[in-house]
């Protein structure tokens, strides 16, 4: 049986028909001991990679064993392979994966689009994995890497490493502590303008690749297309529709991360958008993503709601915020919890803000001190720790974003989400959204 024969009988076996399957949480058993070295691999030592790298690396239970990027430049592969000599060096993922006996665990931080072929791959082999946020570049991706680690039994962590920041664990441990009561409801913005191409269609013509650059091995799993000098590779991917996930999907998994983990949100019951008509191949510059969630213990309703925004400078309305004194101010980007007895304002980052029936001040709370969200991974294989944006939370956290994206390309149109069946039931049009195809070859 080939390899790659074995990966898509082991996704078969997941469950992909849409069915989800009850699984409890992994239970670390299946890892080191904890005086044993973890050997990682990672695959996309560049931008964001290199400081995962750096970050996993920083442990000193942690051997560095292979590396692997498209790109062989010094800002790509070859600071990294400078940094550790003694890691093998890659282009392609699967040529490192089909050498990989003496590798524990592997980083995927390639661009959105490759996150799940990487990582599920690996987890086929039974490798722990440490992922970027998104998790993944659809939702069907996003449960997909939720039941192969539960079903392998792997240890997960997905990149939103703010999560173990001081900030968002106090902010956290404020709602838990019920010191604004109830919550009622939830606004999320993120104000800044990306520098990522948006509402602009593919240029004609191709560019002469680098030297340095596999550019098919780039494309991976993405329908193909001729390169285009600075367009797509090493950054401008993330406003491609084939690549990235627009702004909800960059920022969506930090964000909303503390509203999820402090209100212990499941998936939503509806959700609509607001935004202007998508192009065919890049994402919008602003967009508004209404979700409605199931109320949970931490709610003041049966159900709650939690307003999305992303446009250059935009802030929720004035008439979201009326429970703030004329002296607060909104960050360029964070949330809003609006509880029975106060205000919690969660920036991005930076220490909460909380305000208790009306007062014009804040209120004083203590800190919680910050974790090392890359340690907390390293120890978790090794047995010594346990992650806390494993792939039984980080998944539905994903896919509750991605959904938004979903929505964006139907402005104004009510999407009710079946998580069980992974449906959206009365509009099946927006299914096919839900997933896609891989490019032959790859799967």
């Amino acid at each position: 049986m080939t390899r790659k024969t074995s990966r898509r009988r082991f996704v078969q076996q997941l469950g992909l028909a849409g069915a989800a399957i009850a699984l409890p949480a992994a239970s670390y058993s299946r890892v080191l001991g904890a005086n044993e070295k973890l050997r990682v691999a990672s695959v996309g030592t560049g931008g964001k990679g290199w400081s995962d790298l750096q970050g996993v690396a920083a442990s000193p239970a942690v051997e560095v064993v292979a590396l692997c990027n498209i790109d062989s430049s010094a800002p790509h592969l070859g600071r990294a392979a400078e940094t550790y000599p003694a890691a093998r060096t890659y282009a392609d993922y699967r040529k490192l994966l089909d050498k990989s006996d003496d590798i524990d665990g592997v980083i995927v931080s390639t661009p959105d689009f490759m996150h799940a072929p990487v990582s599920l791959s690996a987890m086929d082999l039974g490798k722990h994995i440490f992922c970027q946020k998104p998790l993944t570049h659809t939702v069907k991706e996003a449960r997909d890497m939720k039941l192969a680690a539960d079903k392998k039994n792997l240890v997960t962590q997905m990149g939103n490493q703010i999560q173990s920041h001081s900030a968002y664990r106090t902010a956290v441990a404020l709602v838990h502590a019920g010191k604004i009561g109830k919550v009622k409801e939830v606004h999320s913005w993120q104000s800044g303008q990306p520098t990522w191409p948006r509402n602009i269609d593919r240029p004609a013509g191709s560019d002469p690749v680098p030297t340095t650059v596999a550019w098919d091995l780039w494309q991976g799993v993405a329908p193909h297309r001729p390169y285009k000098s600075g367009l797509y590779h090493p950054f401008n991917w993330r406003g491609w529709q084939d690549y990235g996930t627009g702004q909800l999907g960059d920022f969506g998994c930090h964000i909303l991360d503390p509203v999820f983990k402090s209100l212990e949100l499941t998936a939503p019951l509806e959700l609509t958008a607001e935004a202007p008509p998508i192009k065919p191949e890049t994402w919008t510059d602003k967009a508004t993503v209404y979700y409605l969630f199931p109320g949970t213990s931490r709610t003041a309703g049966d159900t709650i709601k939690v307003t999305w925004y992303d446009a250059a400078g935009v802030r929720p309305p004035a008439e979201a915020v009326t429970t703030l004194p004329k002296s607060a101010e909104l960050p360029g980007a964070g949330s809003i919890l609006i509880g029975e007895k106060g205000t919690l304002i969660i920036p991005h980052v930076a220490m909460p803000k909380l305000y208790l029936n009306g007062e014009e001040t804040e209120a004083k709370y203590d800190v919680v001190d910050g974790v090392d969200h890359y340690v907390q991974w390293a120890d978790a294989c090794r047995g010594a720790d346990a992650t806390t944006s494993a792939f039984d939370y980080s998944g539905p956290l994903t896919e509750t974003v991605l959904l938004g994206t979903v929505g964006i390309r139907f402005p104004g149109q009510k999407l009710k989400w079946d998580a069980e069946k992974m449906t959206i039931p009365g509009f099946s049009q927006a299914e096919p959204y839900l997933t896609k195809e891989y490019a032959k070859g790859w799967i």
